[in-house]
Parts: C-alpha cells; sequence; structure tokens
C-alpha cells in the first residue's frame, strides 16, 4: 500500500503551495488509491469468471466420470441384449427346420408320395 502522507508532511515536502492546493493533492492521492482498489477488485473478479468459464469449457469437453459409468452399463446392457437376441435367432432357425420336417411328414400329397415310392 502507499504511504500516506499527512498536512504536514506535505507541506514540508511542498512549501509554496497553499492548504487548498495541498488538500487537493491529497484528495487526488486518495481519489487514485481507490481506483487502485477498485480495478484489482474487478480484476480478481474477472479472474473468478474466467476460472469458471475455463471449469465449464473442461467439463465439455471430457465427459464426467458418473458418465462414463452410465455408459458402462448401457454398453453392457447392449450386450446382453445382443447375446439374447443371437440365441433366440439361433432357437428360430432350428425349429423352423424342423418345422418344415414336420410339415413334410404330415402333407398328405407327401404322404401319397411315399407310398408310391414304396410301392403301394
Amino acid at each position: 500500500m502507499k504511504n500516506k502522507k499527512t498536512m504536514h508532511e506535505l507541506c514540508k515536502e511542498f512549501p509554496n503551495k497553499t492548504y487548498g492546493e495541498l488538500e487537493k493533492y491529497r484528495e487526488a492521492d486518495r481519489n487514485e488509491e481507490a481506483q487502485r482498489i477498485f480495478t484489482q477488485q474487478e480484476n480478481e473478479e474477472l479472474k473468478e469468471d474466467q476460472l469458471t468459464e475455463s471449469q465449464h469449457k473442461q467439463k465439455e469437453l471430457e465427459p464426467i466420470e458418473e458418465d462414463r459409468t452410465i455408459f458402462d452399463e448401457e454398453r453392457k446392457k447392449f450386450q446382453d441384449y445382443k447375446e439374447m437376441y443371437e440365441k433366440e435367432h439361433e432357437l428360430r432357425q432350428k425349429v423352423e427346420k424342423e418345422l418344415a420336417d414336420l410339415k413334410k411328414k404330415i402333407d398328405p400329397a407327401h404322404k401319397i408320395q411315399k407310398a408310391r415310392e414304396s410301392g403301394l
């Protein structure tokens, strides 16, 4: 902080100045210091705002750990559903082939054809 001078010190430093002029000098010094303090406060607020903005940008760029966990859980569910689908698909194909064989055995035209082939 700037060393504040008393009126006595100012009178010694500037003996040719009047009391009114010294008072203006002292007031200007006070205003300058007040402006400096105000500027420092504004700079600190700007730094806080900038830090907050940079943190927001960082959050946008980097996934949060919770998001990763949710993503991993969703991926696991997807894998489970994929496995279930593949198993069901295999079972359907197997049943369709068995069903085709059963239809051939039940079909009357097929029975007649077999009977003819066997000599009946």
